[in-house]
């Protein structure tokens, strides 16, 4: 399914909050931050030029992030980032000074991080991030967990620290618990959705994705045409959409969101012509993308950004994930998860459809950006659905 955007507010500037925190200066900060961590080199830009001939467009470039930061995900860039960015405001305010990014290891920081406890739901890349950050600095973390999650997964977000809590339900079931419990014990809720009341620390989420965007314009030979983009509650989509517009203006690509069908939160919110909560049906097996609620400022941004909604099925998410694993005419083989070829998996739905090609512009001159978001964060299902290990993929 693929709806064109014919809401109100379609093409109108961007919130001046949202503006300032996804345009460029906020990323080039982003960037420097980054520059006092380790394991910051930027994750490869791959062409695709066979899928490109296949798929009849000019060429295909996918902004690899399943080996970001050792986390597997652009989230790695989220929530450790707000994370540390909470922790210094903090200690500004205790002592009635700016305190930087250089000064984020030092004993007086943590100091103020070990009287801290930091709390996110997740389904599990933003939960590790989140974990990450906290052991980072001293905090202590709890995440939240719905019963989709694999214990794989938890495990993984464990290692870094955290306690994790089981919740029966869905992701907005483990969004609320911990928002409840947080309130109760004084805990910091760093969130990668956001309601109203709720907007700054879910917009640092968001901004420390724009880290990933800035790699990207530097590595694309020319300028996308169109772009993409696989939506949960919204962040990464909604920070792609938001920086790019900024940057290109009128020239910006055309942007395509992509969700699962059995949980097209944004596509149903788009319309309606107002943000609506979807009927948790069967899950998919995009699990990073089960969200049944947009985030309010991911919405704010893709009502005014976005050009089309779409959605796919599962079996077209695996497909795109065997094809990158098993490449054809010397592509290189690429390791994506349940959740990281569903922007492939709307471009190739679209490219196969005439009437649908020419309802986006879809030419074959096209350059179309992508961002494979994740690797094999659960490498037993991965194999499972794919039929081989991750590391033999690459290797």
């Amino acid at each position: 399914m693929l709806l064109r955007n014919t809401l109100s507010d379609y093409r109108s500037p961007l919130d001046s909050s949202d503006a300032d925190a996804l345009g460029l200066e906020a990323a080039l900060a982003v960037g420097r931050f980054l520059q006092h961590r380790e394991g910051t080199a930027p994750t490869p830009m791959v062409s695709l030029p066979a899928v490109a001939r296949r798929l009849d467009v000019g060429s295909i470039y996918v902004k690899d992030e399943g080996q970001r930061l050792g986390l597997g995900s652009f989230k790695a860039l989220g929530g450790a980032y707000a994370v540390i960015q909470l922790v210094l405001g903090l200690a500004s305010q205790r002592w009635g000074r700016p305190v930087g990014v250089s000064e984020w290891r030092s004993p007086e920081v943590a100091t103020v991080a070990a009287g801290m406890t930091v709390t996110c739901a997740t389904d599990g890349n933003h939960g590790r991030s989140v974990a990450q950050g906290a052991q980072l600095v001293g905090a202590s973390c709890v995440v939240f967990v719905h019963a989709g999650v694999s214990d794989e997964r938890c495990r993984a977000i464990a290692r870094y620290g955290a306690r994790i809590e089981r919740v029966q339900g869905n992701y907005d079931d483990s969004v609320a618990s911990a928002s409840k419990i947080a309130s109760e014990r004084g805990w910091i809720v760093v969130s990668d959705t956001s309601w109203p009341g709720y907007e700054r620390i879910p917009r640092l989420v968001m901004q420390g994705y724009t880290a990933l965007l800035r790699e990207a314009l530097g590595a694309l030979p020319k300028p996308p045409t169109h772009v993409f983009i696989q939506a949960g509650v919204g962040g990464i989509a909604a920070a792609t959409a938001a920086h790019f517009s900024l940057v290109f203006g009128k020239d910006r690509p055309f942007f395509t969101v992509v969700e699962p069908a059995r949980a097209a939160c944004l596509l149903e919110s788009a319309r309606a012509g107002q943000i609506v909560k979807v009927p948790h049906d069967r899950p998919t097996v995009m699990a990073m993308l089960e969200c049944y609620e947009p985030s309010l400022v991911a919405w704010r941004i893709l009502s005014r950004v976005a050009d089309v909604f779409m959605t796919v099925e599962d079996d077209e998410a695996v497909a795109m994930m065997k094809e990158l694993a098993y490449p054809v005419d010397g592509d290189p083989a690429i390791v994506a998860g349940e959740s990281g070829a569903v922007g492939l998996a709307g471009l190739a739905k679209v490219a196969g459809d005439p009437a649908l090609r020419a309802e986006i512009g879809l030419d074959s001159n096209a350059c179309v950006f992508l961002i494979n978001t994740e690797g094999a964060t659960d490498p037993a299902l991965y194999e499972k659905l794919v039929g081989v290990r991750p590391e033999h993929v690459t290797g």
